[in-house]
């Protein structure tokens, strides 16, 4: 589920944001990495709304920081994630 539309989706069409152990806020492409994770829809809006409304902090229970809200307004993280889980059906 999308945490800013809140959209039932497959989780093939969502990206994944995780807080990292480290408490780094990254993309997980491969949906693997260690971590809290919280599911955005791929549309760009969609990622804008929930870093607004702050539903991405709530989600991952912490601060999201600068570098990380840099990245996605400079368009330097790619969006697109394609990958799946071990057999391609996550």
């Amino acid at each position: 589920m999308c945490v800013a539309c809140r959209t039932s989706r497959p989780k093939r069409e969502l990206q994944r944001i995780v807080r990292t152990p480290a408490r780094d806020v990254v993309f997980d492409p491969t949906g693997r990495l260690a971590g809290r994770g919280a599911y955005v829809c791929q549309d760009p809006p969609c990622l804008d709304t929930a870093i607004k409304k702050g539903a991405l902090a709530r989600a991952l229970e912490t601060p999201l920081p600068a570098a990380f809200l840099e990245a996605v307004t400079s368009g330097a993280i790619t969006t697109n994630t394609t990958q799946g889980g071990a057999r391609g059906q996550e």
